[in-house]
């Protein structure tokens, strides 16, 4: 082999030594980047996606299965959907969709998904009314004065939910403090039915879950541009026509969270119907807990959970994927 072309083997070999080195290193930096993005993303993700298995997921495929079963009298109170026989190594599945089917046949359960939407609704819409003054009041604050007013929104968690609607039980009576004040001051002679009746459920849940569009609205109102309001001062808009310009359209997400945070878990309330409420008054809650305890028709009972979570659930989802293609 002559001199010249074992100059050019040792230069290839630098050559090729310093190509695979380069590109050893350029894909170690890539596989660590790559590794410290995927750790990262995944140490964010697990523990929301945990709780929302545990927590959520599991539990409605539990009351999904017992819902295609069959009521019997047994411990727990429904057929297995699944049967093995070791023998001859068959598995019997056994599904009834018989629940679902008398979900709609029988215009009870109908009656009662209406009702329970009627009033969550209704209750919703107050909330909102009542909520979004004092929200802006509060965000147009600073300092202590804001701490304080925020204090007072959150005061109510600090005690317990069930003291707090039977204070509304007392405070409604027929010789409660509310009927004993309208007669003080002569606005009333006798005292008015106000207990068990549809008027101190919505009183109850109004009450009961004011805070939740509170802190929303606040949350957003408190983010306000000031000087887009001054803007339209400044262009002759009136306080009317500023704040359907401007004040509200800018507080929409406030509003949407708020009002998602009430209606969601009012359509499902039982505490509150059943001690305020008359025993006419139809709501869901009340089925699922007469179909779980009285009844004992656990697979009926989950078939009407089911069916609820997907009324509440898949408006959600369509209104979402609309905001999504809205903003894209």
């Amino acid at each position: 082999m002559g001199l010249r072309q074992q100059r050019g083997i040792n230069v290839m070999s630098k050559v090729t030594g310093t190509f695979w080195l380069g590109h050893y290193d350029t894909v170690k930096t890539r596989f660590s980047s790559l590794k410290k993005i995927r750790w990262g993303r995944y140490s964010v993700i697990s523990i929301p996606s945990l709780w929302l298995a545990l927590f959520f997921f599991i539990p409605f495929v539990v009351v999904f299965k017992i819902s295609l079963a069959e009521s019997a009298i047994a411990v727990p109170p429904y057929t297995d959907m699944f049967s093995w026989n070791v023998e001859e190594a068959i598995i019997d599945v056994k599904i009834k969709l018989g629940n679902y089917l008398y979900l709609f046949e029988d215009t009870f359960y109908l009656d009662a998904y209406l009702s329970s939407v009627k009033i969550a609704a209704v209750s919703t819409f107050f909330t909102l009314i009542i909520g979004f003054p004092m929200a802006y009041f509060i965000a147009s604050k600073t300092g202590s004065m804001r701490t304080l007013l925020l204090t007072l929104v959150i005061l109510p968690f600090w005690t317990s939910f069930l003291l707090r609607v039977y204070a509304w039980m007392g405070f409604l009576k027929k010789n409660g403090i509310v009927n004993e004040f309208l007669q003080a001051i002569g606005l009333i002679d006798q005292p008015i039915q106000m207990l068990q009746t549809d008027f101190a459920v919505y009183i109850g849940i109004v009450y009961t879950y004011l805070p939740f569009m509170i802190l929303p609205l606040y949350t957003t109102l408190e983010k306000l541009d000031g000087s887009l309001i001054e803007a339209a001062k400044d262009l002759g808009a009136g306080p009317i026509r500023t704040f359907f310009l401007i004040t509200l359209p800018m507080s929409m997400p406030g509003i949407l969270a708020g009002c998602l945070l009430v209606f969601i878990p009012a359509v499902g309330e039982f505490v509150i119907p059943a001690l305020l409420g008359a025993s006419d008054t139809l709501m869901i809650g009340r089925v699922l807990w007469d179909e779980f305890f009285q009844n004992r028709d656990w697979p009926m009972a989950s078939a009407v959970a089911t069916m609820m979570l997907l009324i509440l659930v898949v408006p959600i989802m369509f209104l979402r994927n609309g905001k999504k293609e809205g903003t894209e």
